[in-house]
């Protein structure tokens, strides 16, 4: 049906896949478009299907579910599909590689079922899931020094570079407007460069981006 949001889920267990399909069909404004046990099937079943969301195991076999991301997110005849990463652990040594991939944000998989359907619905309204907390915990677990995304930023304007300190601060699009006074057209606007200047899919690419060049910096945790 118009309107609904398809979904392609890609698990290998197959207890755990059929658990989130009946999950997702039992949502009126969400429809399952297929399934995948591995990986390579997910690739297929994605440029086949074309979905509005895929709901990616990390650890697959055949093919990870670090490359299957990065694979769908090169399609650009998938460029409006988004990926939303499942892992067992919240601080998966692969998390970090799957977002740079592409992957909109990730979820562990033992979230109540409301997070789960609340989460393929924000990964698909354009936004990223996660939170700047966790997003500071994981860069600087995983991140290394400042990388070739300074070079990048210096192509920015100064507010360029304010708009993009906010979303890796985790304000929403209204904060953002509200703390820098634009409209809803220039805050667009100006998410709209930054996508297009720093080569970002989406905004969780462009908060790595602000930590990756030192514009925001991860608070050490204890």
């Amino acid at each position: 049906m118009t309107g609904e949001i398809g979904v392609l889920v890609a698990e290998d267990q197959r207890l755990l896949r059929a658990s989130l399909v009946a999950l997702i069909d039992t949502e009126p404004d969400m429809a399952i478009l297929g399934q995948a046990a591995d990986g390579e099937r997910a690739v297929v079943e994605a440029a086949r299907l074309r979905p509005d969301v895929v709901l990616m195991d990390i650890r697959m076999p055949a093919l990870s579910g670090i490359e299957a991301t990065a694979r769908i997110c090169a399609d650009p005849q998938l460029a409006r599909t988004r990926v939303l990463m499942l892992s067992m652990y919240e601080f998966d040594e692969y998390l970090l590689g799957a977002l740079r991939a592409g992957a909109s944000g990730f979820l562990l998989k033992d979230a109540d079922p409301s997070t789960l359907v609340d989460a393929v619905r924000t990964v698909h309204s354009g936004q990223s899931l996660l939170g700047p907390s966790l997003m500071a915990r994981l860069l600087d677990h995983c991140l290394p020094a400042a990388t070739s995304s300074t070079a990048r930023l210096e192509t920015l304007t100064s507010r360029q570079r304010e708009v993009l300190t906010l979303i890796a601060r985790g304000m929403s699009n209204t904060e953002i407007e509200a703390e820098l006074g634009i409209t809803r057209a220039t805050r667009r606007s100006h998410v709209t460069a930054l996508l297009s200047r720093l080569g970002a899919r989406d905004r969780a690419q462009l908060v790595i981006a602000a930590y990756e060049s030192g514009l925001v910096r991860a608070a050490k945790q204890p």
